[in-house]
Parts: structure tokens; C-alpha cells; sequence
């Protein structure tokens, strides 16, 4: 163990270890298919609850991927004998993956999860022991400094992430390197920063067992590691933005007052991004008393950026403090401390006036518009992941509508997008609907009211005929006047557009 605590990491060094052995973990389908083929669903899930008896039993037996599953997902220590009919194990100690314990016993150094790439790939998330969220040990009292692995705050953040070909990618807190693993599918070049240089080490591991190019890594907080003259076309951040009285753990609390790191990590990302880059973050912000939450919000915004920014979820100041009073596992140890650090929190938020705390995304988009478009919403309903593409189309559709004025709109072609339905309400047996709902089953799943006239253009938009003369044929099959219904429908057809219910054709 090191003065901190936490065990010394596998040598960051040795690309040709790390190859061997990723091929000898595949050779015994220690992938995430086969985790779920060999322990079942039922334990496979207990494992994301950090409950380990179902996958403990599951693994009795002293087939190659049983061995791994116990060496590197359940902390288990392993015969020798059982491990080298499986790995490469003198070059797995001497590159310090597995160190040996007991009379005849080997251990891992870290936590391995297998971890499947949205192309199907085969990779691996390396974090310190008992901390692969979801694995051995869950999250807990940990030392400063620690390291974890895929929890849903990343599998977010990758799956909300836009992944079109770019140059230049930053992974802004990389941690365990997810995001940055993510990135190297299509950025030619990916920069990972940290302000924990054990983080950055680790993410040199999960790149290099994943078999994924190396990023360049830089130690720092925040902008701070990245030159005044350098820019990107992709920032991505799940930065520490739990908003706590101190900062006890490195890889949750940012340190600063309230949501001040969420608020400077998204007024310094306009200046960094390229024109059409896009900057995504998960963040939490205070809800203040006597304060909108959204006015709040749309004063982080930088000059030059469209902005769509959705709030998930908000927490009264007792849960927030509870859910990770707990998260630290306060919450196990003396109830006298417990007590104290659950005061310290209530008073932190009682001296800002703090009523709740909000979480959710930003994304940033750099734009040359005169005026720049800013969105805030609340979404707390379910949505269809990953969102990648559905967030990449609401900006290319904020641009298509910027640039149409009604007229133009009227003279365009209209598709209605897949899998929307139509669902009317109303009372059993009245001639007609109170109203007429639009409702979308991928993407952000949303539902979206409209009047009669809006039904029936939807219905027809298939992209045959242009809006306007959609809208003459309304008029003329229920009697009204087509040159009040052109003036009074491009509204209603902005927002089916904006909300993705309508796709401009060519």
C-alpha cells in the first residue's frame, strides 16, 4: 500500500504487458457478454447494486473466465496454479497487474471491468480496488484520490456525447478514462486532463488494455492544463460537481463554493471550441430561494454559443445531503460524526439559500449566429439513450430555423420522423377529441399537444407536397380561409420542427 492508502498501480509503461494481457482476457471471454452468459441476469445485476454473494456463487467452479471473474471483478484471491493456465503471469507481476499474497495466492492490483464499446468493441475499465461501481465494493469510504469506475453519471454523459469525426477532443477530468476511451473512436487526437495524477495513470491503463490509441495526458484543474491558443472540436466533462461543504474526495467534490467549478467549467468552454464544436457536461446548480433556476443557468452560457441545457432531476437539500453523505459512507460510521457532517452540510446551504439542487446536461455548440439560441428545460421523463444523435439534429435544426423565415418555411417539404403516433383524449362517446396529442417513442420521447389543423399537417408531411400547400388543402377540406391559416400555422410548425416531430426534406 501506498501513504495514501491505495495499492501501487500496474506500470503505465508496458503497452507490450498490457496487449498480452487483454488477449488472455479475451481468450477466456472475459468480455461483457460473457460476464452475463456465465453469471446469469440476476447476478449479473446484483453486481450493479455492489452485491457480490450471487456472482460469488456463480463462479464455484475453475474455468478460465470463473478465475478472472473472482481475480479481477471480486477481488478474490486465486491459486497460482489456477491463474497461469490462464494469463501470462510472471509478466503480469512484473508489470504489477497482479501481486502475490498468502503461501501460493496472486491478487489484483486493480478493479478490471469488462465494459462493451457502442461498436460492439471488447474493452476494459481499470479503477482501484473495490471502487468499479457496480463491482466488488461499490462505493464507500474510500482514501483521498481514489479512482473509480463506470458508474451512470459516465455511461450518461457518453451516451448524451455527439460523435461525428473530429480533429481534436479534450476529456476534461478524465478519471477512469471513459469518455476519453469513447473519443478515441473519432477524434484523431484525444487530450485527457485530471487534477489527481493517479486518475491519469489509470486512464493510461484502460486505454492500453482496451487496445485504443494512447490520449495525451496532462495534470491540472480544469482549463488550467490546456494552452491559451489551443482549441478543440469536442469537450467533454463529468466533472466533480457534487456541491459539498469542503472538499474530502477528489473524484466527487470540486472544491469550490456552491456550483461555482459547474458554472467557470462552462463560461471558460466558449473560448476553447471550434467554430460547430460542441462542449458537454454533467453538472449540478443551486436552486437559490427567490431565484429562477433557468435565469441562473442561461447566465452561465458563453458569448458565441447555442446552449440546450436539460434539467433531469432536483433534489430538496436533505436528500442531496444524504444521497452522498452515503455515497462517502458516512452513514456506517459513528453517528455522532454522521450527525456533524450532515449539520455541516444544512448550514452550507442555508448560508447560500439554498432550497435544492438540480442535475442535468449542458451542451455547448460554437456558433457565428448573430444571435445565439439558448434552451433550458426540465425533462425528467425517460428517454431513449444514447442521445448523441437526437442532440446533434436539435442543433442542425435550430440552425435550419434560424435561417427560414415563415415565407420560406411555407415553400418548404416536410417529413414527420419515425415512430410517432398520434393519440387523441376526450370523453367516451364525444364527436370530436378535447385534444390531440403528438407523442415520439425514440429519442427524447417527447409528447407535444397540437390543435386540428397541426394533426393533419403532420399526418401528410411525407415530403411530397410543400407546407403551404399542405395548409391550402386543410383549408379548403374544412371551409377556412387558407391565407388565415398560412399566417397563423408556421408557429405550430416551428415547434413541431424544434421538438423533432417534423424533418425539413433536402
Amino acid at each position: 500500500m501506498t501513504d495514501s492508502g491505495l495499492a501501487p498501480l500496474p506500470a503505465a509503461d508496458r503497452p507490450e504487458a498490457a496487449a498480452r494481457l487483454r488477449d488472455a482476457l479475451l481468450a477466456a471471454s472475459f468480455t461483457a457478454d460473457g460476464l452475463l452468459e456465465l453469471l446469469g441476469a440476476p447476478a449479473y445485476a446484483a453486481l450493479a447494486r455492489s452485491e457480490t454473494v450471487p456472482a460469488l456463487r456463480a463462479t464455484r467452479g475453475d474455468t478460465p473466465l470463473e478465475t478472472l471473474v473472482r481475480l479481477f471483478l471480486l477481488q478474490q484471491p486465486v491459486a497460482h496454479a489456477r491463474v497461469a493456465a490462464v494469463l501470462p503471469v510472471e509478466e503480469a507481476v512484473e508489470a504489477g497487474w497482479l501481486v502475490r499474497v498468502g503461501g501460493d495466492e496472486l491478487a489484483a492490483t486493480v478493479d478490471v471491468r469488462p465494459y462493451g464499446g457502442p461498436g460492439g468493441e471488447d474493452w476494459f475499465i481499470v479503477s482501484d480496488l473495490g471502487c468499479a461501481v457496480g463491482g466488488a465494493g461499490g462505493i464507500g469510504q474510500h482514501a483521498e484520490g481514489v479512482v473509480l469506475g463506470v458508474g451512470g453519471a459516465s455511461t450518461t454523459l457518453a451516451g448524451i456525447t455527439v460523435r461525428t469525426p473530429v480533429a481534436a477532443a479534450l476529456d476534461l477530468g478524465t478519471g477512469s478514462g471513459i469518455q476519453a476511451l469513447h473519443a478515441s473512436r473519432h477524434a484523431t487526437r484525444v487530450t485527457a486532463t485530471d487534477l489527481n495524477p493517479r486518475a491519469l495513470h489509470i486512464t493510461a491503463l484502460t486505454l492500453a488494455l482496451s487496445g485504443a490509441p494512447a490520449a495525451e495526458l496532462r495534470e491540472g484543474s480544469l482549463f488550467e492544463p490546456v494552452r491559451d491558443d489551443e482549441k478543440f472540436d469536442l469537450i467533454v466533462s463529468n466533472p466533480p460537481f457534487v456541491i459539498s461543504p469542503g472538499a474530502r474526495l477528489t473524484y466527487r467534490d470540486g472544491g469550490m463554493g456552491g456550483d461555482d467549478l459547474c458554472r467557470s467549467l462552462v463560461q471558460q468552454a466558449g473560448e476553447r471550441l471550434n467554430e460547430g464544436g460542441f462542449a458537454q457536461f454533467l453538472a449540478n446548480w443551486q436552486h437559490v430561494a427567490g431565484e429562477d433556476w433557468q435565469d441562473r443557468l442561461r447566465s452561465w452560457v458563453p458569448r458565441g454559443c447555442d446552449a440546450w441545457i436539460v434539467q433531469r432531476e432536483v433534489q430538496d437539500v436533505t436528500q442531496y445531503a444524504e444521497l452522498w453523505l452515503r455515497d462517502a459512507g458516512d452513514h456506517r460510521g459513528d453517528p455522532a460524526d454522521y450527525q456533524a457532517r450532515y449539520d455541516a452540510w444544512l448550514d452550507e446551504f442555508e448560508a447560500r439559500k439554498v432550497k435544492a439542487v438540480g442535475f442535468g446536461w449542458i451542451t455547448l455548440r460554437r456558433t457565428g449566429a448573430a444571435e445565439p439560441s439558448i434552451t433550458l428545460e426540465e425533462w425528467p421523463h425517460p428517454v431513449e439513450q444514447p442521445l448523441g444523435d437526437t442532440i446533434r439534429a436539435h442543433f442542425e435544426r435550430l440552425d435550419y430555423l434560424r435561417e427560414h423565415d415563415d415565407a420560406a418555411l411555407l415553400a418548404h417539404h416536410f417529413r414527420l420522423v419515425g415512430e410517432v403516433v398520434q393519440e387523441q383524449v376526450g370523453l367516451p362517446g364525444a364527436e370530436d377529441p378535447e385534444h390531440v396529442v403528438l407523442r415520439q417513442h425514440r429519442g427524447m420521447r417527447r409528447a407535444t399537444k397540437v390543435d386540428t389543423v397541426g394533426a393533419g399537417f403532420a399526418g401528410v408531411c411525407d415530403g411530397t407536397l410543400s407546407a403551404g400547400r399542405i395548409l391550402d388543402a386543410i383549408a379548403q377540406l374544412m371551409g377556412e380561409d387558407s391565407v388565415r391559416l398560412r399566417a397563423q400555422t408556421p408557429a405550430q410548425i416551428r415547434l413541431l420542427v424544434e421538438q423533432g416531430f417534423l424533418e425539413p426534406v433536402g
